[in-house]
């Protein structure tokens, strides 16, 4: 192959990509059909949702926990008690060790922060909404005086 033949499929390659390329952005989509919203959230799915990463936190909490494991008397687990022993014996592998604790400690912490987070606003969102919907309902009537439900004012703004 020439050198000039590969500069042109290189060219035109390029040309055929450039038209799809988009960048921090979605393409722009039709509704689904019929004009309903393609995302529903039930409150059922919220409280799922939420009671997941909750038990997901109290599984890391008691499952991936290797600095606290078989704790001395000096509160060192296992993990921290072999890295020091190596250290102690001039081992550069008890500092690699120590490291490797420390970093492993660190995400675990992030990452049972987040479940807490995703727990605690699911919950959040859930009673909050449900207060949303019942003031709505209290200060929204019909004209018969009944209460409009909540999903009752989903017609109105389609």
């Amino acid at each position: 192959m020439a050198w000039d033949e590969w500069e042109q499929l290189k060219a035109q390659a390029a040309d055929r990509q450039s038209t799809r390329m988009q960048v921090n952005q979605a393409p722009a989509q039709e509704p689904a059909a019929g004009g309903e919203p393609d995302l529903v959230v039930q409150q059922d799915d919220l409280g799922a949702v939420g009671h997941e990463a909750f038990v997901l936190h109290g599984d890391l909490v008691k499952k991936v926990d290797i600095a606290g494991s078989s704790m001395n008397s000096d509160h060192a687990g296992s993990t921290h008690q072999a890295a020091s022993a190596l250290s102690k014996f001039n081992f550069t592998m008890g500092d690699e060790l120590m490291t490797t604790l420390t970093v492993w400690e660190s995400q675990v912490k992030a990452v049972r922060q987040a479940c807490a987070h995703i727990s605690n606003h699911l919950d959040f969102s859930k009673k909050r909404h449900a207060n949303d919907d019942a003031e709505i309902a209290a200060v929204i009537r019909n004209r018969n005086g009944s209460a409009v439900p909540a999903s009752e004012l989903g017609k109105y703004f389609r």
